[in-house]
């Protein structure tokens, strides 16, 4: 199951609770894909927190699923979960992945879609697709960390725990784990107070997809900017709309 809820009215929370270990099958991407379109309708959403219950974050496609697939339908299953992690990073909000657990192959894949990544203290990581003759994560991972402390994860799949992914750069933060969730709401609460356009518009830039010199004449025109201005100068906090 795809659990959407809202712990607050600016922030969406996604859970994965498919026992034992959160994988994806054809039909739980689709209920994903489904809460992320929700969240994508709704402009009171500021910002996402995606995480998995059953102590695990993700472990990638439904193996046994898949080998009722023939090849061409396998690749095309692959290139489906690949699809959807790209749909997860276009997301118009920023994203926090809230990792406990097993953080496995396409679950890695998910985790790095995202744009803020807390861990537990009990976090396992794995690019472990060339456990299973495939490849995955290559190009998440080397854009956010380089090639040279990607490719010894990316060449041998093999686990690593939360303190090599903080010491990496894939995660931002380690938590323990009944302060995790706390603490991605935590980092939640703090961008959805900051101006929305102004977040989705530095997202966009952080991301590759806009320009600094592209989104200032909006953002300098918009009323969350004179609202910003007009709350500095008055000593107030600023109440931001999104327009």
């Amino acid at each position: 199951m795809i659990h959407l809820s809202r712990p607050q009215p600016a922030i969406a929370l996604v859970e994965l609770d498919t026992a034992p270990a959160n994988v994806l099958a054809m039909a739980e991407r689709a209920r994903l894909l489904e809460a992320f379109a929700a969240i994508e309708a709704d402009r009171a959403v500021r910002v996402v927190v995606l995480t998995g219950r059953n102590g695990a974050f993700c472990t990638g496609d439904d193996l046994a699923e898949s080998l009722s697939r023939d090849v061409p339908t396998q690749s095309a299953a692959i290139l489906h979960f690949l699809d959807m992690c790209d749909r997860v990073a276009a997301c118009r909000v920023p994203v926090i992945a809230a990792i406990d657990g097993w953080c496995i192959g396409g679950g890695l894949e998910l985790a790095l879609a995202a744009d803020i990544r807390l861990a537990s203290d009990r976090a396992s990581f794995a690019c472990s697709a060339v456990r299973m003759g495939l490849t995955a994560s290559a190009e998440r991972l080397t854009r956010l960390i380089g090639e040279s402390r990607s490719k010894p994860h990316l060449l041998t799949g093999a686990p690593f725990d939360a303190a090599r992914a903080l010491a990496d750069g894939v995660a931002a933060e380690i938590h323990p784990v009944a302060d995790l969730l706390e603490a991605a709401l935590a980092v939640a609460r703090v961008i959805a107070s900051r101006a929305p356009l102004a977040v989705e518009a530095a997202k966009r830039v952080a991301s590759g997809v806009s320009t600094t010199e592209a989104e200032t004449p909006g953002l300098a025109a918009s009323a969350d900017h004179a609202e910003a201005r007009a709350a500095f100068m008055g000593k107030r906090p600023a109440v931001f709309e999104g327009r």
